[in-house]
């Protein structure tokens, strides 16, 4: 199980220094604010969901990813993927992984963990859904 989430603490710290970068860290966080920060994240992709609004990037986009070097890029990005239920999901695992990295957890090894003791648990782990 392992394998399957190498490269998650790494992208975590990727993510927190970005975030540090852009000043989000400027002043002292604390740790209600970033968490609802990810539920607002969610809330967005159920409205995403709600309004139909999915990514709709061409093939090329979603091969290559998209240059934002070039002037036009950003204008279609816009159009085709910001704001999408996929783009929100996508925010939610960025905050997830920057919050992450700022309180020190060990995803890889904290969610191997978990997967190990959830493998010995009944189906649906004994709940009704």
């Amino acid at each position: 199980m392992k394998e399957l989430l190498k490269g998650l603490n790494e992208a975590s710290e990727q993510i927190h220094a970005a975030a540090i970068e852009k000043g989000f860290y400027d002043q002292p966080r604390e740790t209600g604010t970033l968490l609802m920060l990810v539920v607002s994240e969610l809330s967005e992709a159920l409205e995403a969901d709600r309004k139909d609004k999915y990514c709709w990037a061409g093939q090329a986009y979603r091969r290559d990813g998209f240059n934002f070097a070039e002037p036009y890029v950003m204008e279609i990005f816009e159009k085709t993927t910001k704001d999408t239920h996929e783009d929100e999901i996508a925010d939610t695992i960025i905050r997830l992984l920057d919050y992450a990295a700022f309180k020190k957890i060990d995803l890889e090894w904290h969610i191997t963990q978990k997967l190990k003791y959830n493998a010995t648990r009944p189906r649906k782990h004994g709940k009704a859904y």
